[in-house]
């Protein structure tokens, strides 16, 4: 007995047990094994694909890099040099402009036809499958038809509208439709996956609560409002948060529709940075501006995360 308590009393195994509790002994340290070496080869890829690289472009950001003469040092020059770059921030204001008008038509959207195709009814898995093919087109391939359904003369899209006696816009060739038309196109591609996963997320909430709901008398807009939206909250969450990722690495649909035109109003900051690395050959300078987009989602996606707790603590 110890000073202060009780001490359980020693345990004695019989050879029997013994070799029961060794055996489980061994059994793990064989799983941890295998374990380890399961796991081994996505981590040296990780590695060397992902780590690698990134510590290779921090170290570039510090220098005049331009792949063909000699690389210097230049310390925070390339950082200094983005303050005054006013076509880096023009291109922030672009997708800036885009996720405000992307992220929350793709959740609504997402949402909606999440909530449509939750239904147990006949054929409803040929719409969820209808609606999920866009998400495994290329996207290059998708812009490349859209550029041709947006076409002023030819396009089926002002086609249709002229059938109604509206001119349709050079949808790709006008300052005030071209973002439009980029957000159109990336719509169509991505609310496809969003509406799985709030599938999943719909599935995941207990029938029991809209069962009570239903004999307390709530309306199917209070079930949605005080059900259906907190429950989803986890899953917006992932849905919003990979929005935002999304739309500040906008790069395909904006290099083959309008090449970031018309005016740069369609340029965005991975395409900047595309050109300055590889049009321009300044890696030192485009790898500066990749690490300050880095932070950029960083912070984004803190914002968002800080949001959604607010809003849970108030609920």
């Amino acid at each position: 007995m110890r000073r202060g308590g009780y001490s359980s009393p020693p345990v004695f195994l019989n050879g029997k047990e013994g070799t029961h509790v060794a055996s489980i002994g061994k059994l793990n340290r064989h799983q941890a094994k295998m374990a380890y070496l399961f796991i081994t080869p996505t981590m040296v890829l990780f590695l060397v694909f992902t780590i690698i690289p990134v510590v290779m472009a921090l170290f570039l950001s510090f220098t005049n890099y331009d792949v063909v003469s000699r690389m210097d040092f230049v310390g925070v020059d390339n950082y200094k040099r983005l303050v005054d770059d006013s076509l880096f921030w023009q291109t922030f204001k672009n997708v800036f402009y885009y996720a405000i008008v992307f992220v929350p038509l793709n959740i609504l959207i997402s949402l909606l036809l999440g909530m449509l195709m939750n239904f147990k009814r006949p054929g409803v898995r040929l719409f969820r499958t209808m609606n999920y093919l866009p998400t495994l087109t290329s996207a290059v391939a998708a812009a490349t038809v859209w550029i041709w359904l947006l076409h002023p003369e030819f396009g089926l899209v002002n086609g249709i509208l002229s059938y109604f006696g509206v001119v349709g816009p050079a949808w790709l060739a006008q300052t005030e439709t071209a973002m439009l038309s980029i957000i159109l196109v990336t719509l169509w591609q991505s609310v496809g996956s969003n509406m799985i996963i709030y599938i999943a997320g719909l599935q995941g909430i207990p029938e029991y609560l809209y069962e009570s709901a239903k004999l307390d008398g709530a309306t199917a807009f209070d079930r949605f409002r005080y059900i259906t939206w907190p429950q989803l909250r986890p899953t917006t969450f992932l849905v919003s948060t990979m929005s935002i990722i999304g739309a500040l690495q906008l790069f395909d649909q904006a290099f083959v529709l309008t090449q970031g035109g018309p005016g740069n109003v369609t340029k965005t900051p991975v395409y900047l940075i595309y050109q300055q690395g590889f049009n321009q050959l300044q890696m030192g300078y485009a790898s500066a501006q990749a690490f300050i987009l880095a932070l950029a989602i960083l912070i984004f996606s803190f914002i968002n995360m800080r949001i959604n707790k607010s809003e849970e603590s108030i609920i």
